[in-house]
Order: structure tokens, then C-alpha cells, then sequence
């Protein structure tokens, strides 16, 4: 008995142990989870993998919020126009009428690589997520927009000397945007881009489900 007594008081510190390494495990595991599927998205919307995408972005939420946000990004753009160059606000007018089909555009694994790509939308008629190269699309998570069509450029233009000379004298340096993630509360996590320092900032939002799981469900373009 009392060999068995002293056995179970030796466990006793092992388990504790073990208690605290899980708990520490989990709660790590926690906080980093919305980088997880911020990285994780990333990636299946630049191949898109839509059935992947679906899983990490709550659709009809962004959907909600994008309407929200493109309103008052045009609204704002009217208001801007309103004393000034008629042909402008005829312009922000038309825009409002063509927000439908914006969201539409955007919420999709298109719009949602845009976004996570430093590529918002910016109201403008007829306006489409950027096309991706379909090397980029395979590429690492961190690449660069607007990278690829630069290279294609390049490529294309390699066979004669002097284009190719006019190219690399004038074509900018990559410019890849400014990026920015955490918490903003308990069950929100922000990725926030900015190309340059007067440039405008805007977040994709991502909102906690459960302990674990994480969904791109906002877009902020006034940050």
C-alpha cells in the first residue's frame, strides 16, 4: 500500500505537467489560428481552389459588407464632386448604379485573391478583380502583386535589345504593399494594406467561429 501511495503522489507532477503543456499547446494554437487561415486562404485563392476558399470566407457576409463599403466609397466620391466637374459626378452616379455587379465580381475566389493582394476595389464602372498570372497563382503566399505582369512583359520583349533596354530603364521597381495583421478584439483579426504612405489603407477582416476556426467576413476601405 504504501509503495502504491507513493507511486500515485509521483504521478501526480507528471500529469499536471502534462495539464499545463496542452493548455499552453492550446491556447497557442488559438492565437495563432487566424494567421493560419489567413495564410491558408491565401494560398487557395491565388490557385483557385474554390472549394478551399469556401471553407475559410463567409460569403454572404462579405458579400453584405462589401455593398456596404463600395456605397460608401462612391457616396463619398459624389459628395466630392458635387460642386465641382459635372461629367465627374455623372461618373460616381454610374458607379452607384454598377454596385451589383461590383460585389458580385468581388465575391468570388478572383476577388477574394484581389483583396488578399493588396487589390481592393475602387468603384470604378465595369471594375473586375485583377487577373493573376497562373505562375503567380502557384507561387508563394507572400508574392507580390502586379510581379507577374511585369515579368510577361519582359519576357516578351527579350528578343529585342533595345525594347528590352527601354523596358528596364523604365519600368518602376515592384512595389509591393505595406502589410499589417492582428487582433482587433477577442473574435476579430485585421489584415491592413497600404501601397505608400499617403496612399488610403484597407483591411479584410477576418471574424472568429468557435475556438479555432476563422472566416474572411468584412472588408473596411476607409481605414
Amino acid at each position: 500500500m504504501a509503495v502504491s501511495t507513493r507511486t500515485k503522489r509521483g504521478a501526480r507532477p507528471l500529469i499536471v505537467t502534462l495539464i499545463v503543456i496542452v493548455v499552453i499547446a492550446g491556447l497557442g494554437f488559438a492565437y495563432a489560428s487566424p494567421y493560419i487561415a489567413l495564410n491558408n486562404l491565401k494560398r487557395a485563392a491565388d490557385a483557385r481552389d474554390a472549394q478551399t476558399v469556401n471553407q475559410y470566407v463567409d460569403f454572404p457576409a462579405l458579400r453584405e459588407s462589401l455593398k456596404q463599403q463600395v456605397t460608401g466609397l462612391l457616396t463619398r466620391r459624389l459628395d466630392s464632386h458635387g460642386s465641382g466637374n459635372p461629367l465627374a459626378a455623372i461618373g460616381a452616379m454610374i458607379g452607384v448604379a454598377l454596385i451589383g455587379p461590383l460585389v458580385d465580381a468581388y465575391a468570388t475566389p478572383d476577388g477574394v485573391a484581389a483583396l488578399l493582394n493588396g487589390i481592393p476595389p475602387r468603384g470604378e464602372p465595369g471594375e473586375r478583380p485583377a487577373a493573376q498570372n497562373p505562375a503567380a497563382a502557384n507561387g508563394p503566399a507572400s508574392a507580390t502583386p502586379g510581379t507577374s505582369d511585369r515579368a510577361d512583359q519582359s519576357a516578351g520583349n527579350s528578343g529585342n535589345p533595345a525594347v528590352a533596354s527601354n523596358a528596364g530603364r523604365n519600368a518602376a521597381p515592384p512595389q509591393p504593399p505595406q502589410t499589417t495583421a492582428g487582433y482587433r478584439g477577442l473574435n476579430e483579426f485585421a489584415v491592413t494594406y497600404q501601397h505608400g504612405a499617403g496612399d488610403a489603407r484597407y483591411s479584410a477582416i477576418f471574424m472568429r467561429e468557435g475556438l479555432f476556426t476563422w472566416k474572411l467576413a468584412a472588408v473596411n476601405l476607409n481605414e
